[in-house]
């Protein structure tokens, strides 16, 4: 076997995004023994910082597993937002720039000063100057991380009202009072 395909194989298990099979490593490198080149490289990487590994017939490279400690200190915690955070986030991204007391106005309770923090935190808010008004309040507006993180090109990407109800997602409340107006408008007529 060939220390250039054995290179292949390394070279490709190490860009990989995902494990792979025999099957989609030989697409890669072309015929030849993989399965003697992948023994070599596990017996070359044993003891050392990286390991390469099969897991359910797909080899891939993963952090030694006395080594893994090291590297959770450095991982962001995962949270999930709250509802006033939700809330608050889709307010700002569909009215902004606004304010914290038009925030509050449109949710109908007030804003915690932590659910702004965290949306700022999190990089998806940004204060975006003052209103002119009395008090010069504060207003907020969505930053270009918020549209990366949800899949969109500008705030035009947006779903509308129309596209909120046909994904289930306004609150059944809503949509009864939204009928009952229908309803009371033609008794009136």
């Amino acid at each position: 076997m060939s220390e250039t395909h054995e290179r292949a194989v390394e070279a490709v298990l190490f860009a990989a995004a995902e494990p792979l099979t025999l099957d989609a490593i030989r697409a890669y490198v072309g015929e030849g023994d993989v399965r003697a080149a992948l023994a070599r490289l596990v017996g070359r990487y044993r003891g050392r910082g990286i390991e390469l590994v099969e897991r359910g017939g797909r080899w891939h490279f993963q952090t030694a597993p006395d080594l893994a400690h090291l590297l959770r200190r450095g991982r962001d915690e995962i949270r999930k937002l709250s509802r006033a955070g939700i809330e608050t986030l889709a307010i700002i991204a569909y009215h902004e720039p606004v304010t914290r007391a038009e925030i509050e106005a449109i949710r109908g309770v007030q804003t915690a000063r932590g659910t702004l923090d965290v949306l700022m935190e999190a990089g998806w808010v940004r204060p975006s100057g003052r209103r002119e008004a009395p008090g010069r309040p504060l207003t907020f507006s969505t930053t270009p991380e918020f549209l990366s993180h949800f899949g969109l090109n500008s705030r035009r990407d947006l779903p509308g009202i129309d596209d909120l109800r046909a994904a289930g997602l306004l609150d059944p409340v809503d949509l009864a009072f939204d009928q009952l107006a229908v309803v009371n408008q033609r008794e009136e007529d």
